[in-house]
């Protein structure tokens, strides 16, 4: 079974129930089916084969969700690519992948004119309209560009009957998922159809999603959080994905109103984006049985917040790319610990190691690592950085954790960030934590830069609501909470803090500020 079969299952048991809502339109599963078939029957028209990779440089419509399964269906590999990277970046991801094709917006055509010219090997390139006279743009190509560029609407029209669905193997490369990385380039996390339709599964189970529920898709799809949590889980489980172009607290308002969503997912900073919206109202939320949230830790004061104002639970949970993504959340029969990441979700195993590989003990801090089906085959053409994440079938995520006597994880922070003042270490989330509890504070980040006296010293970066707290009230707040060499040396108030398409605050972008 893979997640090809599991959309064709729900046309046959309930093709009319919607599949995805779209800016005023909805479309049941049974036209979900018939638009993935007709398109994968285009893609083999056009030369993509088993096998092929074609990255999908798309965001939040329809044509990602069809463009992802067509691709899937037809045994060859997607490539999810954040559309708003830069040219550099897109055309690095398209050559380590060795893409075959491209399916993209039509918005970006002077891209694919360039890797047309670029990256000879590239059969198609697809392009979504999205604006006018595009048509007439591509006619006016160089011929050897426009020969190998179609409009989705046009390969759609041209095709008579579906593609049938391969006969694709669970180990199969269904998804190559580039993690944004630190340092150096990205690398390709190969996920297989297995861990894609396992992690779908078992989420869904977990968080007792079903056909009722209806569920707002504002994270970036093309993100491995929201393609697992927010697209395949509610597909498996014949729900609604209300899809949302953009975030906007106004925008999600009035989507979660109309469509009376019953699940939203969000990472931390869309959750304060909506709390700190003060023309919303918070009834306009009234049908949410659930709120999600993952990609970066969830300071306590705002989940707290969040929830007393408005009157639904925030189930916090965990995962990475390679692990597609789900590893743990908070359970929703049991009690939810705030702070905490929750425990295992169904076939998939954590524990807290230290350096030599060896489980340390409850409640001590040690590197996390995950086993089960969910854990990707490797990195695409990186044996030895492969070899260095997964040893002897666990999964090292470079983060640093620990566990309670009931089985909850916490997140203490990434290996990467730990600070070291003096020979003490400090958690950047600890800090932010305490900061983020003052009235008057939106978004902190908190970072260590080098001390000539004590190697690192803590610098925090703060966005407040109101420019009327000074370096030495956020001193002596935090002096109150915390000891002292936790306590920042270096306080900026900053307009805003740097972030990637999914919200999730940027740290190291401070660090390259400060000369790490």
């Amino acid at each position: 079974m893979t997640l090809v079969h599991t959309v064709q299952q729900q046309a046959m048991t309930t093709p009319t129930k919607v599949a995805y809502h779209f800016e005023g339109q909805n479309v049941s599963y049974e036209q979900l089916e018939q638009q993935v078939g007709k398109f994968a029957q285009g893609l083999q028209q056009q030369g993509i084969e088993r096998g092929d990779h074609v990255a999908l440089l798309l965001g939040n419509t329809p044509h990602f969700i069809i463009a992802l399964y067509a691709v899937m269906r037809i045994g060859a590999t997607a490539v999810p690519v954040n559309p708003t990277y830069t040219k550099d970046e897109i055309s690095y991801i398209l050559k380590n992948a060795e893409v075959k094709g491209v399916i993209a917006l039509d918005v970006m055509l002077p891209l694919v004119e360039i890797a047309a010219s670029a990256f000879p090997a590239i059969k198609t390139f697809v392009l979504c309209e999205t604006t006018p006279h595009i048509a007439e743009r591509i006619d006016a190509m160089e011929p050897n560009v426009r020969e190998k560029t179609k409009l989705f609407q046009r390969v759609l029209q041209q095709v008579n009957g579906t593609a049938e669905i391969a006969n694709i193997h669970e180990d199969d490369t269904a998804v190559i998922l580039y993690t944004s990385g630190t340092t150096g380039q990205p690398k390709g996390a190969m996920l297989t159809h297995k861990n894609l339709y396992s992690n779908a599964r078992d989420i869904g189970v977990y968080l007792n999603m079903n056909e009722d529920d209806r569920i707002i898709a504002t994270l970036p799809v093309f993100h491995v959080f929201a393609l697992t949590v927010v697209v395949n889980a509610p597909l498996m489980k014949g729900a609604t994905i209300l899809l949302a172009p953009r975030f906007s607290p106004q925008h999600i308002y009035a989507l979660a109103k109309e469509q009376q969503a019953t699940i939203f997912a969000g990472v931390p900073t869309m959750f304060n984006f909506l709390l700190q919206w003060q023309d919303g109202d918070r009834s306009d939320f009234s049908h949410l049985r659930l709120a999600i949230s993952g990609g970066a830790s969830l300071p306590v004061a705002l989940l707290h917040a969040f929830e007393e104002q408005f009157n639904v639970r925030i189930s916090e949970g965990y995962g990475l790319s390679e692990a597609s993504p789900v590893a743990c959340f908070n359970p929703l029969d049991r009690e939810r610990k705030a702070g905490s990441i929750g425990t295992s979700i169904p076939n998939v195993e954590n524990k807290i190691v230290n350096e030599y590989g060896e489980e340390v003990a409850i409640g001590e801090v040690g590197e996390l690592i995950v086993r089960g089906p969910n854990v990707m085959k490797g990195y695409y053409k990186m044996p030895e950085e492969t070899a260095l994440a997964i040893r002897d079938g666990w999964l090292y995520t470079g983060d640093l954790a620990r566990q309670d006597e009931e089985g909850y994880f916490y997140i203490v922070d990434r290996k990467k960030d730990l600070i070291n003042v003096g020979g003490f270490n400090v958690y950047p989330r600890e800090v932010e934590e305490v900061i983020y509890a003052h009235p008057n504070v939106v978004e902190a980040a908190v970072v260590g830069f080098p001390d000539a006296t004590f190697g690192e010293a803590v610098h925090a970066f703060i966005v407040l609501k109101e420019p009327t707290t000074t370096v030495d009230d956020m001193v002596a707040h935090c002096r109150e909470h915390l000891v002292k060499y936790k306590v920042p040396t270096t306080i900026e108030f900053i307009d805003e803090l740097p972030k990637n398409s999914t919200g999730k605050i940027l740290r190291r972008s401070f660090k390259e500020q400060i000369g790490r």
